[in-house]
Parts: structure tokens; C-alpha cells; sequence
């Protein structure tokens, strides 16, 4: 999620294409021929080391990363051995803490914020024996991996539930920084929301900030101003949610399931699951078998999962999106493909053909809003 440089993103971003698959490696077996072999020692635990640009909070985007760590120690016990470092700035003290955790014998060390992606690279050049996990990265190197997430398909699931829920047919959205993945998620959300109300409209509101809970809160209570019933948020505190509670508005979480902020205002959460894909990768050290990858894995290969649902959000409700979810991790329903009818941005240009869909380069690379969006892209 948290990135900077917004506009090298668009430029390099194309270059991260998903071409990985979790890495699932077959464990050998050796019997002893003989009685006094002796008995095999274990193998010392590995050390995974995670680095986090928040503190560790109770919900969004490091609670998240947080909990895949959590995973890793529940699936691995005594053969891992993981630490973490929070509340990292990206720069200089990201590449510092970085650089610490491997001089200290990590094994492999996970960054997942965008603006760790160049000081991963630095540290990695000096520890070629360690290996680098750069999360929403997309530069690689012989021991450095990429994975990032499809967020957008849970944008749109969440936006048919919006859609179906809101009764003034207006969203709001208080979003961080206009890079390409926040783009995605605006337009999906939008799209998902138009799919069940042709006529509902989303207007944005840019902090060009990621984690600013006043800001956060302010954005929110001033769109609630503006006809607004249903908000949606790329940043990464809870204060959105908080603010939909406190004027009884509903709100789609982000990142994790925020109901124990927002018990009555919470319509629905998109959630974010690394604890699968850093098992696999830790295991990969444990084994020799790990390889430096690239992966953009969504609710097909279960990272991005919708649910979480509020009690005010009626049964046929919860299983329209659910249904949708299966049909988006079978592959038939895409967020960004066209009907009958192309798709066109907020300003009457046409960007997806009819019967068309993106391909994963135009998605990496988008920087236009969709029709029914309220706003422009901030620079």
C-alpha cells in the first residue's frame, strides 16, 4: 500500500506483471541402513525478519502484515524464529533497519511498503546470502523477491455491496496518494457499485497522505456533508470507519475487519492475507528451494478475501457477494473487462472497449478515473 514517487511507479510499474506461483516444496525423505546411525540433529529454526512502516495497530495495513508474521510462527513453530521491527520510515531509516536485521543473521527479511522497495535493493547487494521479500515492490534481483496483491477485486465486490446498500446512491472515498493502485481500487469500487446501481456516483476526496487519522476523520465528516451514506478509504488508519460510526454512515473496511471500531457503521471488509504466502517463502529458506519471484495474487489465490459483513447488510446481500467472489476466483467475472458497452472515463473517453478487458499492464499502469466518479486525478 504505502508508496512514493507515484509517477516512477506509473512509469515502471509495467514491469511487474505476475508470473510467480507459491512455492510448495516436496519434502525428501532418507531412511538410516543401519542401527548405530546417529540420530539426525534438528535444524537450527530460521530467522525471518519483518519491517514496518506504522506502529502495529489494531486493524489496516501493518495488522495485517503483523498477522501473516503470527501465521508463520503458528504453522512453523520451532523451526522459525521471526522478529519485527515497526513504526520504520521509508528512506534512510528503512535502509538502516533493514541492514541491521541482516547483519544480525536473518535469513529472509520482508519490507512490505513500497517506499522500502530501493533499500532493500542497497542492503541486498551487500548480503547475497539473504533473502529479500520487497512487498508492492516490483524491482527484482537474484535475492530479492516481488509480491503485491490484486486489491482491486475486492474493491469491486465491496462496491456491489455498496451499491446495494446505499440509499442515496452516493459514495464517498477518502484516498491517500493518486498512484495506479489506488486508481484501481476508486474505479473497481465504482464499477462494482454501478453494476447494481447504473446511476450511483463516488466522489473522492485526495489527502495525498497515507496515515493521518485527523485528516482521516476530517475528509470523512466532509464528504458525509455531501449526500454521502457510504464510504470507502485507501489509508491506513481506522478513522474513516470511526467517523462513520460516530454519524451513523455506513463504511467498507480496508486492509483488516475494523467491526470492533465500527459495529454498526461496518457494511463490509476487504481484507488482505500474507500469512499463506510468508509461510511458503520461509519454508522455501528452510528447504534450499526458495527462488526470487514475482507474484500479483488475489482472491484466486486467496490474498484478497471479502466478508466480514455487518449485521444491517441483509442475506441475499452477503451471498450476491460472496457469489461474486467465487466468480472472480474462477476467472469469469473481471472487474475491468466491458459488457455490451465500453467503458469510459469520468471524462468521456473511451478505455475499455466493449466485450474487452485490461491487461495486467493497462491495470499496473492506470491513471484515469472511471465514469461515475466525483473528481480528478490529484498530481
Amino acid at each position: 500500500m504505502y508508496k512514493n514517487l507515484a509517477t516512477a511507479l506509473r512509469a515502471a510499474c509495467v514491469s511487474a506483471l505476475a508470473g510467480a506461483v507459491f512455492i510448495s516444496p516436496v519434502l525428501s525423505q532418507s531412511g538410516a541402513t543401519g542401527t548405530t546411525a546417529p540420530k539426525a540433529q534438528p535444524a537450527p529454526p530460521v530467522k525471518a525478519g519483518f519491517v514496518y512502516v506504522t506502529p502495529v495497530t489494531d486493524a489496516g495495513w501493518t495488522h495485517q502484515h503483523e498477522a501473516g508474521r503470527k501465521d508463520v510462527e503458528a504453522a512453523l513453530g520451532s523451526q522459525v524464529k521471526t522478529t519485527f521491527v515497526e513504526n520504520v520510515a521509508e528512506g534512510a531509516d528503512a535502509e538502516r533497519v533493514i541492514r541491521d536485521l541482516a547483519a544480525t543473521g536473518q535469513q529472509i527479511i520482508f519490507t512490505p511498503s513500497f517506499g522500502y522497495m530501493e533499500p532493500t535493493l542497497r542492503v541486498a547487494q551487500d548480503f547475497p546470502n539473504v533473502k529479500f521479500e520487497s512487498i508492492t515492490g516490483y524491482k527484482q534481483a537474484a535475492n530479492v523477491a516481488t509480491a503485491n496483491a490484486r486489491y482491486y477485486e475486492g474493491r469491486y465486490l465491496a462496491g456491489i455491496a455498496a451499491g446495494r446498500m446505499s440509499k442515496t446512491g452516493v459514495a464517498g472515498f477518502v484516498a491517500g496518494f493518486p498512484i495506479p493502485e489506488v486508481l484501481q481500487g476508486i474505479n473497481a469500487f465504482t464499477l462494482g457499485m454501478r453494476s447494481v446501481n447504473p446511476q450511483a456516483t463516488v466522489k473522492v476526496v485526495w489527502l495525498n497522505v497515507w496515515f493521518d487519522p485527523p485528516k482521516e476523520r476530517d475528509a470523512a465528516m466532509a464528504l458525509f456533508n455531501q449526500n454521502v451514506d457510504v464510504i470507502a478509504f485507501h489509508t491506513g488508519s481506522t478513522a474513516v470507519m470511526a467517523a462513520a460510526q460516530e454519524r451513523g454512515k455506513m463504511a467498507v473496511a480496508y486492509h483488516s475487519d475494523m467491526r470492533k471500531t465500527g459495529p454498526d457503521a461496518q457494511i463490509v471488509a476487504v481484507t488482505h492475507q500474507w500469512g499463506a504466502y510468508y509461510t511458503e517463502r520461509v519454508r522455501a529458506v528452510q528447504n534450499g528451494t526458495w527462488k526470487s519471484a514475482n507474484l500479483w495474487g488475489g482472491v484466486r489465490e486467496g490474498m484478497i478475501r471479502v466478508g466480514d459483513f455487518g449485521t444491517r447488510v441483509p442475506a441475499a446481500v452477503q451471498q450476491e457477494v460472496l457469489n461474486a467472489q467465487k466468480a472472480v476466483g474462477a476467472g469469469k467475472l473481471q472487474p475491468f473487462r466491458a459488457g455490451k458497452a465500453p467503458v469510459r472515463d469520468n471524462e468521456g473517453q473511451e478505455r475499455i472497449a466493449a466485450g474487452q478487458a485490461l491487461s495486467d499492464a493497462q491495470i499496473l499502469q492506470m491513471n484515469w478515473l472511471v465514469e461515475g466518479v466525483v473528481g480528478k486525478v490529484s498530481r
